[in-house]
């Protein structure tokens, strides 16, 4: 639980200001451009109890250093200049949300700059009732954290407790979460906790003990979760956005990287502080070392599960490069574990020397959210190229539906559902040196694309970001992909949901030929079967089936039949 090292407290005409630094000689808040000194407390806080109101703007003054808030809710600019105070929830809630159970979701991934030409939360808002007439039951959104410069993915973040105000107002994000309430859908936020960003990120200064430089992480020393004030900081962010902004659950980056000592502590602290909230907040790890720990022993609901992506990708454009190579000796194969057991890697001698993972047969199919397209794997690429523009449109469009269909949960990335073809590429606002370094550190992670005279788009430059969003295109093929997806997510909310809150009894998953998959699930009420094709025609396909996506004499082809 939180025990109050950090921010800001309104009160009846005054406020409390907290920060958290131990190794400080003196600390003063600058309140409305006045210095007021800070007294120093129990385990490193400075405090001060000061008449302020909402809109009132300060800093911290640490050894004459003046900086932001690091648990700054809301800044008056940009990340190096003054924190605004706020004050209690005065938004006129609408929806009355109960929220939803977990085995109901069906998540839509977006960046709410690319979602929309707009690029806003209000404008987001407007689309929610979009999402939710084709059958989706929860958006997630990429991180909103307050990150250097208008565009960027957003984990570069440094104010992880304040929105990213070129998306909009506290209020606006309410709206859209409000409105996505009212329309039936969950809005998980991705946060991420295991690094800051290269630029903005003061608590170097202020608090140095708050990270770890013994231990590395691709971003720098690593976060020291073994402090009681950076458990703090993080679980009271956490319970921010889920309590002030109502959202129901969070999307926890790179958990693979909280690690050290205290770690293990600091992710049951949370999952109980979290899982104490009415309604009951949902919990997602994304984390490379596919493990079961976390849903097993803390209560975790799921975690990303790369390898049903990775098998896919590879199925359909035979790539083999980095990460693919492991997938890449039988990608139909991988499938079929993947539909059987969750993750494909379990520990198992595989093509690398590396062995990963663990056993996660006995896990529910809740325990994994699959996808065949995620903001990383698209806009890690070059070119950010989405998979429609690299693989026959039909094999995708299958895919598409065994993901909306199958027992597992599943996640969209934004414009798949209508067959988007714009690339998803990176993007940042840096300046100065480090804009030349990000713009440098880009071309050399492709050197060979370049080499063959295909320049590697520029993340600095706006028309990057612009090309990274939405057409909504309302053409014919958009059409068919938006019929797709209905048809997909109605059986899915139909028949599939019910299973999953019934619990799994067993899965039986083969492969008769080399490029087909039968596969059955059998629940407590009922089952589940399907026939997938993936580049020959099936021979057999299933009798009577509910759904059917391409025909069984074409190369690629889903058939899908609810079991009594």
């Amino acid at each position: 639980m939180t025990h109050g090292f950090w921010g800001t407290v309104p009160g009846e005409g005054d406020s409390t200001f907290r920060l958290w630094a131990p190794q400080a000689s003196g600390v003063e808040l600058i309140l409305n451009g006045q210095p007021q000194p800070m007294e120093q407390a129990a385990e490193g806080t400075w405090t001060r109890l000061a008449p302020a109101r909402p809109g009132d703007t300060y800093m911290f003054r640490i050894d004459g250093q003046d900086m932001p808030d690091p648990a700054s809710r809301l800044q008056s600019g940009g990340v190096h200049g003054p924190s605004v105070v706020t004050g209690r929830d005065m938004f006129d809630w609408k929806a009355d949300w109960q929220g939803r159970p977990w085995p109901e979701a069906s998540i839509y991934e977006l960046h709410v700059g690319c979602f929309t030409p707009d690029g806003t939360f209000r404008a987001a808002a407007e689309r929610m009732s979009y999402l939710a007439d084709l059958g989706f039951t929860a958006v997630e959104l990429m991180p909103l954290g307050q990150f250097p410069g208008q565009r960027g993915w957003g984990y570069d973040g440094v104010l992880p407790f304040a929105p990213h105000p070129a998306y909009g107002t506290p209020d606006d994000l309410k709206a859209l979460v409000d409105a996505a309430h009212h329309a039936g859908l969950m809005v998980i936020l991705d946060l991420v906790m295991n690094h800051f960003g290269p630029d903005g990120a003061w608590l170097h200064h202020s608090s140095p003990d708050f990270f770890n430089a013994d231990r590395q992480t691709p971003w720098g020393a690593s976060i020291d979760f073994s402090r009681n004030a950076v458990r703090d900081y993080w679980i009271s962010c956490a319970r921010h956005w889920l309590v002030d902004y109502r959202m129901d659950g969070l999307r926890l980056d790179a958990v693979h990287q909280i690690s050290g000592p205290g770690a293990d502590g600091f992710m049951r602290e949370l999952a109980a502080s979290v899982h104490d909230l009415s309604p009951r907040r949902h919990l997602v790890t994304e984390d490379e070392r596919n493990i079961p720990d976390l849903r097993e022993d803390m209560g975790y609901d799921a975690s990303w599960n790369d390898d049903f992506h990775h098998a896919v990708h590879v199925a359909l454009t035979g790539e083999s490069d980095s990460y693919y190579a492991n997938f890449a000796v039988d990608p139909i194969a991988d499938l079929a574990l993947a539909l059987s057991r969750g993750h494909i890697e379990q520990g198992q001698p595989r093509a690398s020397a590396e062995r990963r993972g663990a056993p996660s047969g006995h896990l529910p199919p809740t325990a994994f959210v699959n996808a065949t397209q995620t903001h990383d794997q698209v806009g890690n690429r070059a070119h950010g190229d989405r998979l429609l523009t690299l693989a026959d449109p039909q094999a995708v469009a299958v895919m598409h539906a065994l993901l909306l269909v199958s027992p597992y949960i599943p996640m969209v990335f934004m414009g798949e559902e209508r067959g988007e073809s714009n690339p998803f590429q990176f993007f940042a606002d840096f300046t100065g040196d480090l804009a030349e370094a990000v713009r440098k550190g880009r071309a050399a992670e492709f050197a060979g694309i370049a080499a063959l005279g295909d320049a590697v788009p520029d993340p600095l430059s706006p028309k990057t970001f612009q090309r990274s969003k939405l057409g909504w295109r309302e053409d014919a093929p958009a059409q068919s992909w938006l019929g797709l997806t209905r048809r997909a997510l109605a059986f899915r909310n139909r028949h599939v949901v019910p299973l999953l809150k019934s619990g799994l009894l067993s899965s039986d998953v083969t492969r008769p030929k080399p490029r087909l998959i039968r596969a059955t699930w059998r629940f407590n009420d009922g089952g589940l079967a399907l026939s997938l094709a993936l580049g020959q025609p099936d021979p057999q396909p299933l009798l009577d089936p509910n759904l059917q996506f391409g025909r069984p004499d074409e190369p690629f082809s889903l058939t899908v039949k609810a079991l009594a």
